[in-house]
């Protein structure tokens, strides 16, 4: 069965940085495409950033362009945020999730879903 499980979250004050991790199993991680979700408190869904199988093509919200980097290491199975110079904005629910057949930015169309780590920026 599809797991994704996400850790690495937690509190940081406004311009520090954290790591996620999403540790996938039970499909062959690195032919598929992964994404970074959020989900602020009392929002909807907000695609973060997507990578490709191999690593090699990335996109992200312009909001986190600069600031954070989406990662993986496909002989771990593991997915990562990197995420610096972290703002109260980014305060939300991060989960990573598998677009399957679906665009990178079609949210209502994927396939899998962790259930997510929370990260807090606040001082």
């Amino acid at each position: 069965q599809v797991q994704l499980v996400e850790s690495g979250g937690g509190l940081v004050q406004p311009g520090g940085s954290l790591r996620l991790s999403c540790a996938a199993s039970g499909f062959p991680f690195s032919t598929y495409d992964m994404t970074w979700v959020r989900q602020a408190a009392g929002k909807g869904l907000e695609w973060v950033s997507s990578i490709n199988g191999g690593g090699d093509m990335t996109r992200y919200i312009d909001s986190v362009k600069g600031r954070f980097t989406i990662s993986r290491d496909n002989a771990k199975n593991i997915l990562y945020l990197q995420m610096n110079s972290l703002k109260p904005e980014d305060t939300a629910v991060y989960l990573c999730a598998m677009p399957g057949a679906s665009s990178w930015l079609d949210l209502e169309r994927y396939e899998y879903w962790g259930q997510g780590t929370q990260v807090t920026v606040f001082s």
